[in-house]
């Protein structure tokens, strides 16, 4: 038998929703999703930085399965155990409380739903009937647009826990420094209360009273048989400890940064890549060196995982508190000098355009590039020497050479195509100076263009979030960037360091002294550690070794173990072979006569490139120079000379511009012989006459002046003079330029410190001659 309803009632209930309807229409539901603060999360969602809406709130953004089911279980049974029944209003509730006030003459319960609650923190009311009135609309206006879920969930994120604190998660993070997932019985009974008066039970201010009240809770609890004694009487004795509320920060410029990305996705929080353990190894690095910097100095750090490009780690500045030493300056993006760190990409690109192998010989000798000499950072020069020596020592000669060869511009290219970035001044172009820090870069930039040397050879653009596409760009060959980092990991680490995790790395100085770096990769991570000062000025002596290496091998030695590519594989189109100099061919080509040194090489897709040709103002490059002798006397002759028994001889002659750094040894092994008697040279060669520095020799002692004369004498002055040999003459003091005098003429010098001095002469044809001479200081 079908039920049937008065029309009056069923008219009245119509009547009644329509006019609901157009209220609600009328009077809209206030935004319940409004959260205008924004949170920056780790990859295991721990806050990393908050940023208040723009009245001063903190709302840390949570769901409900972020939310310890305690919590939820103390919320509901103390504050509305008819939550998921009743339309948004419970009669009951009212009633009761209704009845206790009129007995009472004051409010005893309040008779508010969660969902009443909710409505009143959306739309604020007064304490009167009305407004009473205006709260039940509003939850009724709630229950109907949205899930009892959601509803609780606004709860969750809106309900205030004293002073700027909004929402279960802030409060969480607030009073008890964990997020509200973890949270024990007691403190899930703690959060329940706190909302009832936020401001009287604030644990920073009424420790006791908020106990008082939590306990309340704790006993419901049991009396309901929804936590077992046992349970409520261990968390009575825990006691609510005074706390103050301190916002999170970690990492705060790398949360400052991604502030911006949350706004332009319109998001209340955002969940990064970054890893908390990561970032407080790095951080507790920077405490313990922070100590040791230069007055107003700082320091960037980067730590990218090589498999993905997540950003792991990410410290803007030394201490972000620090007004003196600019930390809130964030020196990861920072456009400055990269000083050497470079290099490792100009030996690969050379490396893969086939024109030198690991081995090659290279020139490290003072050159003159019009209106530039590029110098060592140790001024002094070390003549022959290696690719793998020139980029493990750092060495600036020969990368010039190098980049003279690549063209600035073409390497510029290809470095930003690879991902790194080359900023100049306006108007001005790629030169030379480029290679030594001529130019600008961020640290970010050079992480990434590192990770190359990880990832055979393809670089990965630092990755802030988990949607964020992957961008990678072809850097070097595969085999040209094993072979690089294999000579990086060749590196020492710095003194006191201890290279115990297989990093390659390189340091860069800039200009002046006023960037200090330090770049390395193992197979998980690629580092970058920057130190100076923000503004520029520069602080002598701090250089990359001494400054920012020892930071990156402690950020290296605390990084967790972890899996990643394994750059050790060498690559198939990488082989070893022997090579000799000065030729540069391979050792099983090469005359054993005319192999002076013999070197162990990378190279690539089998290709022995020969020595490079010199491209500098000496007459000559390596290469085999013909002659002929006498075979009846074993003495050289002229090319012109008509005797019958002329017979040719090939030596391998080391570039002109090394002759003055060769041993006695090699530079025997290159001395032609003497012309013979009957067959004399012409007037271009001197008579034949040997090169040979006059009057001074291993055995001479030179005496400075006496204490008492030093006012008046400089040092001790003599005059360096050769005979024999073609055309003018080079002297070398210790390695260093001394000046060029006329054959027949000498030049004055003066030795202004006691010490060994080595002195060389070299001639326009490569004709060498040495002596060591003492300088001694009189008393």
């Amino acid at each position: 038998m079908t039920r049937r309803y008065p029309l009056w009632l069923v008219g009245t209930v119509f009547l009644g929703l329509l006019l609901f309807l157009l209220a609600d229409r009328i009077w809209a539901l206030p935004d319940p999703g409004r959260v205008h603060s924004v949170l920056i999360l780790a990859q295991d969602r721990t806050p990393l930085r908050a940023f208040a809406d723009n009245e001063g709130v903190w709302r840390y953004p949570v769901t409900l399965d972020e939310v310890s089911p305690l919590y939820v279980q103390a919320l509901l049974e103390y504050e509305d155990r008819w939550f998921y029944w009743h339309p948004g209003i419970n009669p009951f509730a009212l009633v009761r409380a209704g009845w206790q006030w009129l007995r009472g003459g004051r409010i005893i319960s309040g008779g508010s739903t969660l969902t009443m609650q909710v409505a009143r923190i959306l739309d604020p009311h007064d304490r009167s009937i009305s407004g009473k009135l205006r709260q039940m609309f509003r939850a009724l206006q709630l229950e109907w647009h949205y899930s009892k879920a959601e509803i609780l969930n606004f709860y969750l994120n809106l309900a205030p826990f004293g002073g700027p604190i909004e929402g279960v998660q802030t409060a969480s993070f607030a009073w008890l420094h964990k997020p509200a997932l973890g949270l024990s019985h007691a403190e899930a009974a703690l959060l329940a209360v706190l909302p009832q008066a936020p401001s009287r039970l604030r644990p920073d201010r009424h420790p006791e009273l908020a106990q008082r009240y939590r306990d309340k809770v704790l006993r419901r609890m049991a009396t309901q048989g929804i936590w077992s004694q046992e349970v409520v009487d261990d968390a009575m004795n825990e006691p609510v400890m005074r706390s103050r509320f301190q916002q999170p920060m970690v990492a705060p410029l790398f949360a400052e940064r991604m502030k911006s990305q949350a706004f332009a996705a319109n998001v209340a929080r955002l969940q990064t890549r970054l890893d908390t353990n990561t970032q407080w190894v790095v951080d507790n690095v920077l405490r313990t060196r922070v100590g040791g910097l230069p007055a107003k100095a700082s320091i960037g750090v980067l730590v990218v995982e090589n498999a993905t490009g997540y950003v792991r780690a990410y410290a803007g500045s030394a201490d972000f508190y620090n007004a003196e030493r600019f930390g809130h300056v964030d020196m990861v993006q920072a456009v400055r000098s990269p000083g050497s760190t470079l290099k490792p990409f100009l030996y690969g690109m050379a490396l893969e355009d086939g024109l030198v192998h690991s081995a090659s010989l290279l020139s490290d000798v003072p050159v003159q590039l019009h209106d530039y000499a590029p110098q060592n950072f140790v001024r002094r020069f070390s003549g022959a020497v290696s690719v793998t020596q020139a980029l493990q020592q750092s060495l600036n000669v020969p990368a010039v050479d190098m980049l003279q060869r690549l063209t600035p511009a073409n390497f510029v290219a290809r470095l930003r195509n690879g991902g790194v970035v080359i900023s100049f001044p306006e108007n001005a172009e790629p030169n030379l100076s480029v290679i030594l820090g001529g130019a600008g870069t961020t640290l970010e930039d050079l992480v990434r263009g590192f990770t190359a040397f990880a990832r055979q050879g393809i670089s990965i653009k630092p990755r802030f979030l988990e949607d964020e596409p992957v961008v990678e760009r072809r850097m070097l060959s595969a085999g040209a960037a094993w072979v690089i980092q294999d000579i990086l990991r060749g590196i020492p680490a710095p003194e006191g360091s201890v290279n115990a995790t297989g990093v390659a790395w390189k340091t860069g100085t800039s200009y002046g002294f006023r960037d200090a770096w330090a770049v390395g990769v193992n197979d998980a991570y690629t580092v970058g550690v920057w130190t100076g000062r923000p503004d520029g000025t520069p602080l002598p002596g701090s250089f990359g070794a001494a400054a920012a290496g020892p930071i990156l091998f402690d950020v290296f030695r605390a990084l967790p173990k972890r899996g990643g590519v394994n750059t050790r594989r060498r690559p198939p189109e990488v082989t070893q072979t022997d090579i000799c100099w000065p030729l540069g061919e391979s050792a099983a080509r090469t005359a054993p006569e005319q192999c002076h040194v013999r070197q162990q090489a990378w190279i690539l897709d089998e290709r022995i490139p020969p020595t490079l040709p010199n491209l500098q103002q000496y007459s000559w490059s390596a290469g085999l120079q013909t002659y002929w002798v006498n075979p009846l006397t074993g003495l050289r002759v002229t090319a012109e000379c008509n005797a019958p028994q002329r017979v040719s001889r090939q030596v391998a002659q080391w570039p002109l511009a090394l002759r003055p750094w060769l041993s006695n040894t090699l530079l025997e092994k290159i001395r032609l012989p003497g012309f013979d008697a009957s067959c004399p040279p012409g007037s271009q060669y001197q008579d034949g006459a040997q090169l040979a520095i006059r009057h001074l020799d291993d055995s001479t002692r030179l005496y400075l002046p006496k204490v008492a004369e030093v006012q008046k004498i400089k040092g001790v002055t003599v005059d360096l003079l050769a005979e024999g040999g073609v055309g003018q003459y080079f002297w070398l003091v210790n390695g260093e330029p001394a000046g060029v005098g006329a054959s027949q003429q000498g030049l004055r010098y003066t030795f202004a410190r006691a010490g060994d001095y080595d002195l060389t002469v070299f001639d326009t044809a490569g004709a060498v001659d040495k002596v060591a001479i003492r300088v001694i200081s009189q008393p």
